[in-house]
C-alpha cells in the first residue's frame, strides 16, 4: 500500500523588539544568566503586565506579508501548565481570538507552485531555558522568559519533508525581510514543532498524529520528518497502533524519541487573561503598517527577472537574503552587467561565505571591488581564471583587484611572441600529440591550451592562445 504524509508546522519566531512583551527588560541574546529579569517576567505576586505595542505591530506586519486577515479585536489568554522554566505556572498567549488568521504562503517545488495555508499567527511570551550540567545539576536561565514570541501555525497542507523545509526557508526569508525576527536557528530565535501523520494515498481522513518538538535547522526538519514518516508506516504495516504523543528529534542517532503523551487544548485550561485589556487594531493602524512594508522575496524575484533579465533560478538565489539582493543591486548600479554579477556572487562569493559559515552582512568585500575586477577582465588586463584567484584574495584581504594584480604580477600576457614561444615549447615536448592533431584530432586543442597556460602560470590570454595554436599547428 502507498502512503502519503500529512504535515503541519508550528513555527515560533522571537520578535526583534528591544524589550520584552510585558515588561521593560532587555531581549538581547547572550547576557549572563538571569541578568535580564524583573518581578514582572519572573511572575512575582502582585505584578501587572503591560503590552509591548511594537510586538503587536510586528505580528500584524507578518500577517499582512503572509496574506492573513487581521483581527480588529483580539485578546490574550492564560495557558496553564507547569515547567521549571515557566515561572508563573502559566504562559500568556492567545487562544480563540488570535491577531492573524486564514493566510497562505506559496512555495516552488520541481517547477510546481504549492500553496500552504496558514491557520493562525498569534502572539505569546517565551519561556526560560533549562540548562542541564554534566555534573548532574540542572539550572534555569530566565533571561528569555517574556521575550515576545510569534507562533505561525500552518494547516496540514504539507505533503513531504522537502516541502516542509522549503516552507520554513520561505517563512524565514519573509521574517528577515520584514526585520521582525533575525531567523537565527542556532540561537533558538526561530524554532519549529512539526505535526505529522500518514494515511493511504487517496484517503481524506487524517491518521493519528505525533508532534516533534523544537527542531532548529532546515536539514533537521527534513531528517526528523523522514524518520517519523517511515516509523509510522512501519507500525501500521506491522499491525501496531500509532500513539498520539510528543516526540523529540535526536540528531545524534537520527531518530525521534518519545517525550510525553500529547496534550489537548483542554489540558491547558485556557481562560481570558484578566490583567490585560483586549487588543484593538484599527483600519488606520493597519494602513499605516501596510505603507511601511518592504518589497518581499516573491515581488523581488519577479522584478529581478523582468528588470535584469535574470533566470528564475538566479533570481531566487539572489533574493534569499535581503542583504544579498541589495549587494547585487548595488554592484549593478555601479556598472556591473546583471548576469555577470549574478554569476560571480552565486559561484565565487557564496562559496567563500559558506566555507566560513558567514552571511553577506559579515563580508568585507564591497560591490565596487567586484566592478573593478570585472573591468580588469574586460580590458584584457587579466583573464577569467586569474580573476578567480584575485577575487579570493580580495575577499580575504580587502585589497583592490588592481593592487593584487600589480603585487603578484598577474597581468595577462597578450604578447604574441611570448605565447608563440610557449606553444613551440609545448610542441617540442609533445611531438606525438602534434602529429595526432595534424591528422585530424582537433579535440586535442584543449590539451595544448592547458599546457601553454601551465607554462605561462595561467597568465596567457586564452583567446589568443587558441588562435595561435590553430595557426601554428596548421602550418
Amino acid at each position: 500500500m502507498q502512503y502519503e504524509a500529512v504535515i503541519g508546522l508550528e513555527v515560533h519566531a522571537q520578535l526583534l523588539t528591544e524589550s520584552k512583551i510585558f515588561c521593560g527588560c532587555s531581549t538581547q541574546f547572550g547576557a549572563e544568566p538571569n541578568t535580564q529579569v524583573c518581578p514582572v517576567c519572573l511572575g512575582m505576586p502582585g505584578v501587572l503586565p503591560v503590552l509591548n505595542k511594537k510586538a503587536i505591530e510586528y505580528t500584524v506586519k507578518t500577517g499582512l506579508a503572509m496574506n492573513c486577515k487581521i483581527a480588529p479585536y483580539s485578546r490574550f489568554a492564560r495557558k496553564n501548565y507547569f515547567y521549571p522554566d515557566l515561572p508563573k505556572g502559566y504562559q500568556i498567549s492567545q487562544y480563540e481570538l488570535p491577531l492573524c488568521e486564514d493566510g497562505y504562503l506559496e512555495i516552488m517545488l520541481n517547477d510546481t507552485k504549492r500553496k500552504i495555508r496558514i491557520k493562525r499567527i498569534h502572539l505569546e511570551e517565551d519561556a526560560g531555558k533549562n540548562i542541564h550540567d554534566p555534573s548532574g545539576y540542572s539550572f534555569v536561565d530566565f533571561n528569555r522568559t517574556g521575550v515576545p514570541l510569534m507562533e505561525i501555525v500552518s494547516e496540514p497542507d504539507i505533503r513531504s519533508p522537502k516541502e516542509a523545509a522549503l516552507y520554513m526557508k520561505k517563512l524565514r526569508a519573509i521574517l528577515r525581510y520584514l526585520g521582525v525576527c533575525d531567523g537565527n536557528l542556532e540561537q533558538g530565535s526561530l524554532r519549529c514543532d512539526a505535526n505529522v501523520s500518514v494515511r493511504p494515498v487517496g484517503s481524506t481522513e487524517f491518521g493519528v498524529k505525533t508532534e516533534i518538538k523544537n527542531i532548529n535547522s532546515f536539514r533537521f526538519v527534513e531528517k526528523a520528518l523522514e524518520y517519523e514518516i517511515k516509523r509510522q508506516i512501519k507500525l501500521i504495516e506491522n499491525g501496531e497502533k500509532i500513539i498520539q504523543e510528543t516526540r523529540l528529534w535526536d540528531s545524534q542517532t537520527g531518530t525521534t524519541q518519545s517525550m510525553r503523551s500529547k496534550e489537548e487544548a483542554h489540558d491547558y485550561r485556557y481562560f481570558p487573561e484578566p490583567d490585560l485589556v483586549p487588543v484593538v487594531v484599527s483600519e488606520d493602524w493597519i494602513e499605516k503598517i501596510k505603507k511601511d512594508m518592504p518589497e518581499l522575496p516573491d515581488q523581488k524575484i519577479e522584478r529581478f527577472i523582468k528588470e535584469y533579465g535574470l533566470p528564475q533560478y538566479d533570481a531566487e538565489i539572489l533574493t534569499e537574503e535581503k542583504a544579498l539582493s541589495e549587494w547585487f543591486e548595488e554592484t549593478v548600479k555601479l556598472g556591473g552587467k546583471p548576469k555577470e554579477v549574478a554569476n560571480w556572487i552565486m559561484v565565487e562569493l557564496l562559496r567563500l561565505l559558506n566555507e566560513e559559515g558567514k552571511d553577506i552582512n559579515e563580508c568585507s568585500l564591497k560591490p565596487i571591488q567586484l566592478v573593478e575586477l570585472i573591468e580588469l577582465i574586460n580590458k584584457g588586463t587579466i583573464n577569467r581564471n586569474t580573476a578567480k584567484e584575485v577575487f579570493e584574495e580580495m575577499y580575504k584581504t580587502g585589497k583592490t583587484a588592481e593592487a593584487i594584480v600589480k603585487e603578484k604580477g598577474l597581468t595577462q600576457i597578450s604578447d604574441d611572441s611570448v605565447i608563440i614561444e610557449a606553444i613551440k615549447e609545448v610542441m617540442n615536448k609533445n611531438p606525438k600529440e602534434v602529429e595526432r592533431f595534424r591528422n585530424g584530432e582537433e579535440k586535442l586543442i584543449g590539451f595544448f591550451v592547458g599546457q601553454v597556460m601551465k607554462i605561462t602560470k595561467g597568465k596567457a590570454n586564452p583567446k589568443l592562445v587558441n588562435e595561435l595554436i590553430f595557426k601554428i599547428l596548421k602550418e
